[in-house]
């Protein structure tokens, strides 16, 4: 299995449970997801993932100055994506459970 095809189905869900902790800059944001398990996650991907979300209305923007460089983009969770986020995670939830049944069933015989 190809971890990279997984990943695409849950970056979205994944970027908004990061930021539901707290807004943050998009470079920031791939730090936090590769520490979190996400070694192999592309810069590109996270930041297609936020315009996407941003143009979807899930998530808003702001531009802050640096003190230490150029202005940085700040993403945080709104409303909406707080109930994308719920929705999100409940499908994934049903996915895994029903994939842990599988798994073990499987493993019972």
């Amino acid at each position: 299995m190809d971890p990279s095809q997984v990943l695409k189905g849950i970056l979205d869900t994944a970027v908004l449970g990061a930021l539901r902790r707290k807004p943050a800059y998009g470079y920031h944001l791939v730090r936090q997801l590769r520490e979190l398990g996400f070694a192999d996650i592309a810069d590109a991907s996270v930041y297609g993932t936020l315009r996407r979300l941003f143009r979807a209305g899930l998530i808003d923007a702001e531009v802050v100055e640096s003190e230490t460089g150029p202005p940085r983009k700040y993403y945080a969770l709104n409303q909406e994506g707080e109930r994308e986020l719920a929705q999100s995670t409940e499908v994934w939830t049903g996915i895994t459970q029903t994939m842990d049944l599988i798994i073990n069933r499987g493993n019972e015989t």
